[in-house]
């Protein structure tokens, strides 16, 4: 048994390497650190003034909130086509994009978000109103989510954007109990249908795909991102008006059709880790059902309610439950499957509990910005603790 000396040793050495590990990882990001604390002492600037400080949190909310969650819209589409030139994928993305906000600013008058920052609260009034002026971390929300992007979280831009917005409890409550439905859902789905299919896939999904998978994967991609795009638009346009005049939806769309073409250029940037990790998702055969499967879902529950829910909770529950599915089909030793599984597990419970981090970071900044919220999360907390000691 070591000495209590060895037990400092072995402290003090790992502590050591912790504080190593710490400066390289200042060093490696340097630069990333200088941009987000530029952006954060322009966001304490200008938070003041709204008619500024509501274009330049769009700003970051648009490239941040796209660029953490295409992993769950274009990450297979990228993963599963890297052999094609940047600008084509973008082009052919970004004219989905701009033909699916184009539609739905006509249609609804103005409105981009396809009804979901419409949504009202129990009294009938609007669960996500256009504040007439701005607090400071409502608009450095969007550089808290691209750290967290950086850091490979998968973390719900809904949860962390639109939380500061909201008037009440209740308004966060729908969308948590709207976003964790939909995650059973899809953790159910991916687990049956990849349960289901997983020898088929092994037996058949050999050799160079056909070439209609090529026109299937790129069809089903262009449907998942425009239904997304209906989906969750509000996640960006939470900073403007409610209604968007032409000029205002000329730069609404512009920004957001360019910030697309960075994520292109990036290739997805080091989220895209999330996705490339998973099995076989450059297979383009693979990742066509994959979309086409969370396509689905989020058509139905597009249909169901215009309550805003969170996607990213719908596509880790969906690649989780396939994750799973998986492994419980392979033909391996008893010991092996066990080892299998258990890693799948704990890739699972590492994702969700990246998005789980978001949601607390998303009620943390509710809470500092709005003292309504703030209390009405704190009662909550009360009756629970009373209920608790009651019993």
């Amino acid at each position: 048994m070591p000495n209590t000396q060895d037990k400092k040793d072995s402290s003090s050495s790992g502590f050591t390497e912790l504080i190593y590990q710490f400066f390289d990882l200042v060093k490696e990001e340097r630069k990333f650190i200088i941009l987000t604390s530029m952006l954060f002492l322009i966001a304490g600037i200008i938070y003041p003034y709204p008619a500024v400080a509501m274009w330049f949190g769009f700003l970051l909310a648009a490239y941040s909130a796209v660029s953490n969650d295409s992993i769950q819209t274009i990450g297979t589409f990228i993963a599963s086509n890297t052999d094609r030139k940047w600008y084509v994928l973008w082009l052919y993305i970004g004219g989905i994009f701009l033909l699916t906000v184009i539609i739905g600013w006509i249609i609804n008058n103005g409105d981009v978000t396809y009804g979901r920052l419409q949504a009202t609260d129990d009294e009938g009034n609007l669960a996500f109103p256009q504040p007439d002026s701005f607090a400071f971390l409502q608009i450095a929300a969007p550089v808290f989510l691209l750290i967290l992007t950086r850091l490979r979280m998968p973390v719900s831009t809904t949860f962390l954007l639109l939380s500061g917005f909201a008037v009440s409890s209740g308004a966060v409550g729908s969308v948590i109990t709207k976003s964790l439905s939909a995650y059973l859902l899809a953790f159910g789905l991916g687990l049956s249908v990849w349960f289901l299919i997983t020898k088929l896939t092994t037996r058949y999904f050999t050799g160079k795909p056909a070439q209609w998978w090529v026109v299937a994967q790129w069809l089903t991609s262009g449907t998942l991102w425009s239904v997304w795009i209906m989906q969750d638009a509000a996640n960006i346009a939470i900073y403007l008006p409610r209604k968007l005049d032409v000029l205002q939806f000329i730069g609404f769309a512009s920004i957001v059709f360019f910030g697309l073409g960075l994520i292109f250029f990036l290739r997805g940037d080091k989220i895209q880790q999330i996705v490339n990790e998973k099995s076989e998702v450059k297979d383009i055969r693979s990742a066509t059902i994959i979309d086409f499967v969370y396509a689905m879902i989020l058509v139905y529950k597009l249909t169901i309610s215009v309550i805003p829910m969170s996607t990213t909770w719908v596509f880790i529950g969906l690649l989780g439950g396939r994750e799973l599915g998986i492994r419980l089909r392979e033909k391996n030793s008893s010991a092996e499957k066990k080892s299998r599984i258990r890693q799948a597990l704990i890739m699972i419970g590492k994702d969700l509990g990246r998005a789980t981090v978001g949601l607390l970071v998303s009620v943390i900044i509710a809470m500092s910005i709005n003292s309504d919220f703030r209390d009405q999360i704190l009662q909550i907390f009360e009756q629970l603790a009373s209920k608790f000691i009651d019993s």
